[in-house]
C-alpha cells in the first residue's frame, strides 16, 4: 500500500509541477511583451518595474506568476525538489509556442522545430523516469543553508557584475542564469518553508525560510525583467530553465539529502541531458525562434 501512496503523490506532485511550467511559460510571454518597450537606460534600474506596473499586459503576466508560484508549492510539498524543479525544462518548448500563437500568425505553427520539441521532452521524461530522485528530508540544517546561500551569493555576484560590462544577448544570458540561480534558491527556500507549515501555522510565521523566500523571489523575478529587457526571451529562456533545473538538483543532494540512482544509471541520465540541452539549443537556434520574441513584443494597445 505505501507503494500505491508513493506513486499517488509522485502523480500529483508531476501535475502541480507541470502547471506551474505552463503558467511560468504564459508569464514569460507576456512579460516579454511589456519588458521590450521599456528604454534601455530603465536597466538594473527600480525604474524599470515602475514602468512595467503600468502596463496591464505585464499584470497579466505577474497573475500568472501567482498562479505559478502557488503550484510550485503545492508541488514541492508532495515531492523531492530535484523532481519538480527539472520538469520546468518544458517551459523553453511551451513559452516558444505560445509566443508563435501571440503572433496571431497561424502558420508559424508549422515551422516550430518538433523535432527539438520533442527530444527535449521525451529527454527530460527519460531522464527523470531513469534518475528517480526521491526525497529523504523535508528540511534543511541551518548551517548547510548558510554554506548553500553564501555560495549561491558568489555565484550572482560574479554573473550580474560580469553581465553589468555587457550588452544584448550575453548579457540576457548571464542575467538569465543568475535569474535560473534565483529561482532554484526560492525553490529550496520554499520547500523548507512548506515543511514549516505542517508543522503549525505559529513555526510558518516564526521561522526565517519564508521571509526568505520572499526575498529571492522578488529579487529573481528582478532580475528576470533585466534579463528579458536585455536581449530576446530566446537568449534568456534557455539558461533560465536548464539552469534552474541543474542547480536545484544540486541544493535537493545537498541540503535535502536527495537521492538520484547512479552507478551504470549515470549513462542514461547523462545520455538524456545531452539530449534535453541539444534540443533546448537547436530550439533557441531555430529561426522561427528569434522571430517569435520580436513579433510578441509588437506595440499594443496597453496602458503607458
Amino acid at each position: 500500500m505505501s507503494g500505491h501512496h508513493v506513486s499517488v503523490h509522485t502523480l500529483i506532485c508531476v501535475l502541480f509541477a507541470l502547471l506551474t511550467a505552463a503558467s511560468n511559460a504564459s508569464a514569460a510571454v507576456l512579460q516579454r511583451k511589456a519588458a521590450a518597450k521599456v528604454p534601455p537606460e530603465r536597466s538594473m534600474h527600480l525604474s524599470l518595474i515602475a514602468d512595467l506596473v503600468r502596463r496591464k499586459v505585464w499584470l497579466a503576466g505577474i497573475g500568472m506568476v501567482i498562479i505559478a508560484a502557488v503550484a510550485q508549492a503545492a508541488a514541492l510539498a508532495t515531492g523531492p525538489i530535484a523532481l519538480v524543479q527539472p520538469i520546468f525544462i518544458i517551459e523553453l518548448p511551451v513559452t516558444l509556442l505560445l509566443a508563435t500563437l501571440a503572433s496571431q500568425n497561424r502558420a508559424m505553427l508549422h515551422r516550430l522545430p518538433w523535432a527539438a520539441i520533442i527530444v527535449t521532452t521525451v529527454g527530460l521524461g527519460a531522464g527523470l523516469a531513469v534518475a528517480q530522485p526521491s526525497g529523504a528530508a523535508d528540511t534543511a540544517q541551518n548551517a548547510s543553508w548558510a554554506i548553500a546561500l553564501l555560495v549561491a551569493g558568489g555565484f550572482l555576484a560574479v554573473l550580474i557584475t560580469t553581465a553589468i560590462g555587457l550588452r544584448g544577448e550575453p548579457r540576457a544570458a548571464l542575467l538569465g542564469l543568475a535569474a535560473a540561480c534565483g529561482y532554484a534558491l526560492t525553490a529550496a527556500l520554499m520547500k523548507n518553508a512548506m515543511a514549516d507549515l505542517s508543522a503549525g501555522v505559529t513555526q510558518f510565521f516564526t521561522s526565517w525560510h519564508i521571509y526568505a523566500t520572499a526575498l529571492a523571489g522578488v529579487g529573481s523575478l528582478f532580475l528576470l525583467q533585466n534579463a528579458l529587457q536585455a536581449g530576446s526571451l530566446v537568449a534568456s529562456q534557455p539558461m533560465l530553465t536548464v539552469g534552474d533545473a541543474l542547480i536545484s538538483i544540486s541544493l535537493g543532494v545537498t541540503l535535502f539529502s536527495e537521492d538520484l540512482r547512479v552507478g551504470w544509471w549515470l549513462l542514461p541520465e547523462i545520455i538524456a541531458l545531452v539530449a534535453i540541452v541539444a534540443g533546448c539549443i537547436q530550439i533557441a537556434k531555430s529561426p522561427l525562434a528569434s522571430e517569435a520574441a520580436p513579433l510578441v513584443s509588437a506595440p499594443a494597445p496597453t496602458v503607458q
